[in-house]
């Protein structure tokens, strides 16, 4: 009876030690991640497809800013870019996407308001933009928004940027409103001259002007009309935003944030603000 009470013990200290090797265990677990531990492990960034030098989806893969941004967070939660699950995350779904826990956090152009504070916390911010214009590189007729009176102003169906102009800044409220369906649209109605103007965040027009198609065709008026601070959305009460507050400073720090502004809205000739401290958001 003895000899049977210590096999059995020893079976049960191997059963032990094999189910805590499956289940990866120990240092390899990484809190935060939507996968398990080990070498499986993934986690889950929302990011835009379809703004060039932001966030974009590409038969190559995925580049633009935030992609990069969001690509040396992950690193500095312990996620190779490998281990990285990319899911748009169109301007509409990112609050439900981040409270049904579909991402882990999302970096998509996505400004700090008080209104999606109340839903969703943010780390950062990581970038201040500002509402801009884009005009034709050899247009030297709008040199203030007041300019654009009389002036063929593109929107895109749903956007407020002209809006914001034409009736609740009242900068510009004799300018000729025309909404396409996408930027790409305006775009090639700028190159046209069927369009005078752009209007939304710098950044994302610095990122459009970036396009090989379009380098030197186009620039930025750099007018400043608004402040749009970037932040990463992380579901309420995550323990994630302390993390990645840590990793954004460390990207400030080893200048990796600077070479990520260079290589997508360089081009452009971007006039970027420096990098925002953590938690200093500009009204």
């Amino acid at each position: 009876m003895k000899l049977r009470k210590v096999s059995a013990a020893a079976a049960a200290a191997l059963v032990l030690s094999i189910t805590a090797t499956a289940c990866g265990g120990g240092d390899g677990d990484n809190e935060g991640g939507s996968g398990s531990g080990g070498g499986d492990k993934k986690i889950t960034v929302g990011i835009k497809f379809d703004q060039p030098g932001i966030g974009q989806k590409t038969p190559q893969g995925y580049s633009g800013f935030d992609v990069d941004v969001a690509t040396y967070v992950a690193k500095k939660l312990g996620y190779s870019e490998d281990q990285i699950e990319w899911k748009e995350a169109k301007s509409a779904d990112r609050e439900t996407m981040l409270q049904r826990g579909d991402v882990d956090f999302i970096a998509a152009s996505y400004s700090i308001t008080p209104e999606r504070q109340e839903k969703v916390d943010f780390a950062g911010p990581y970038l201040l933009a500002h509402q801009d214009v884009l005009v034709r590189a050899d247009d030297n007729s709008i040199k203030s928004p007041k300019d654009l009176n009389d002036k063929k102003l593109c929107s895109v169906t749903g956007s407020t940027s002209a809006q914001n102009i034409k009736e609740k800044m009242k900068l510009a409220p004799d300018a000729d409103l025309l909404k396409y369906p996408t930027y790409s649209a305006c775009l090639t109605g700028l190159q046209n001259k069927a369009i005078d103007a752009l209007t939304t965040d710098d950044s994302i027009l610095a990122g459009y002007a970036s396009q090989e198609q379009f380098k030197g065709k186009f620039k930025l008026g750099g007018f400043k009309m608004t402040n749009e601070n970037y932040g990463i959305g992380v579901k309420k009460g995550s323990d994630l935003k302390d993390k990645i507050n840590k990793a954004l400073e460390d990207m400030v720090a080893d200048k990796s944030w600077d070479a990520a502004v260079k290589k997508n809205f360089g081009p452009a000739n971007y006039k970027n603000e420096p990098a925002p401290k953590i938690g200093d958001i500009k009204s």
